[in-house]
């Protein structure tokens, strides 16, 4: 059996803790959008994400994601309740730190992306229904696809995915997932943005920034040169993608704004996130620039054209910028940077590309179908969007009873 490595250990224990982090830094992210009357709100769905996944993550949520296979689609519950799980590392994932080392960092991936699915239904899911949405979705979406990707003989790592910190299972499925959970739960009654507090948002995306390092850099699971090259790209990726977002800006409006940095330097973390472990910084600079534009013209222009009420932009940041991170790392790998990986498309490996498409196209088809159902289903048996007199009153005060400012309410 391979020996524990301390410094692999340290490393992954705060890299789980910085991941941790992003779950605050995204509800002051997402809290800062929302109208000053839903900044409770959206505020309690974030760390009520954190709260379940905790629980349901070592109940059945890890056993499923990377237990003993079945079929290549999901883990069996041989490792339920944290069966047979200590200090003995697990080969097949991390070889050099404890096992129980391992779920805690993926559990911390598991709980942050269920938060990201709240800034689609911010200002009108109820707090009941986001509860069990939070449990059904994690249990029926997120882990059965972290499993295709990364579980031992999960079809989609059979197929050859590169997936070094989850574009599929966080990024792309919770944009996907988000996108479809607005449309079935519809508009909200008034849809116009009206961030209450934009230096809030921007503390938030100056701490998700921050965190981002440990969910890339500390997805190598081990302190060498594969982390050091992610830590790397993602704050190249980050930095190229406020770039290409705030030019856009420029452009069309003559004005760079505060909080479209912060999103575009959002944009290129989504977009880096697949590749961190596989690509050049160079590299970097092209993926994030192009997240960032994408993701500019997916908020600003598609989701006018098409109507759709994603309130705090999941899907166009998340979604897009993460289908073109699959995109890009099949085209820019290079296993001159990552041996355990392999050549993308500009080093004449055409076959890569061909796999990310496929599992791109898989994972958000499955993300949307499940997504739809689990919406409907929860609708025949509970209110799982609040009334218009709560919505026009305010979540905080009709389902939390409190107030973030007292007597300053719109």
């Amino acid at each position: 059996m391979d020996l524990l490595n301390g410094a692999d250990m340290g490393f992954v224990i705060i890299s789980a803790a910085l991941v941790m982090l992003m779950v605050p830094g995204l509800a002051l992210f997402y809290g800062g959008m929302v109208r000053s009357k839903n900044v409770l709100s959206i505020t309690v769905q974030n760390y009520a994400a954190l709260v379940i996944i905790s629980l349901q993550w070592i109940f059945i949520g890890y056993s499923l994601a990377f237990g003993p296979d079945t079929n290549g689609v999901i883990g069996g519950l041989d490792w339920s309740f944290l069966k047979n799980i200590g200090i003995a590392p697990n080969v097949d994932y991390a070889s050099t730190i404890p096992h129980l080392e391992f779920v805690i960092f993926q559990l911390m991936f598991s709980a942050i992306t269920v938060a990201v699915i709240s800034g689609s239904v911010a200002e009108r899911m109820t707090f009941p229904a986001f509860l069990l949405f939070a449990l059904l979705w994690s249990t029926l979406v997120y882990d059965p696809i972290t499993h295709w990707v990364w579980g031992t003989n999960g079809w989609l790592k059979n197929l050859g995915v590169l997936d070094f910190a989850g574009g599929h299972p966080v990024e792309i499925n919770s944009g996907v997932s988000g996108l479809v959970a607005a449309i079935v739960i519809g508009k909200r009654k008034k849809a116009s943005p009206e961030p209450h507090h934009i230096p809030m948002a921007i503390l938030g995306g100056g701490l998700l920034w921050f965190g981002w390092f440990g969910f890339n850099s500390g997805s190598a699971l081990s302190m060498n040169y594969v982390a050091v090259n992610a830590f790397v790209t993602t704050n190249t990726s980050a930095a190229a993608g406020a770039v290409g977002w705030i030019a856009c800006e420029w452009i069309m409006y003559k004005k760079p704004t505060a909080l479209g940095i912060v999103s575009g330097a959002i944009a290129g973390l989504v977009a880096i996130t697949q590749g961190a472990g596989f690509v050049s910084p160079m590299s970097a600079v092209f993926m994030g620039l192009v997240g960032g534009i994408l993701s500019f013209f997916a908020i600003a222009i598609l989701k006018r054209k098409l109507g759709y009420d994603d309130t705090l932009d999941a899907f166009g940041c998340h979604g897009i910028a993460g289908i073109w991170g699959s995109i890009a790392t099949a085209i820019f790998a290079s296993k001159s940077i990552n041996p355990a990986g392999a050549d993308g498309l500009i080093y004449g490996n055409f076959e890569l590309l061909k796999v990310h498409l496929i599992s791109t196209c898989a994972t958000a088809l499955y993300a949307a179908v499940v997504t739809f159902l689990i919406i409907k289903i929860m609708s025949y048996i509970m209110n799982i969007r609040a009334t218009s007199k709560e919505e026009a009153e305010g979540l905080d005060v009709s389902l939390h009873g409190e107030e973030a400012y007292s007597g300053f309410n719109r």
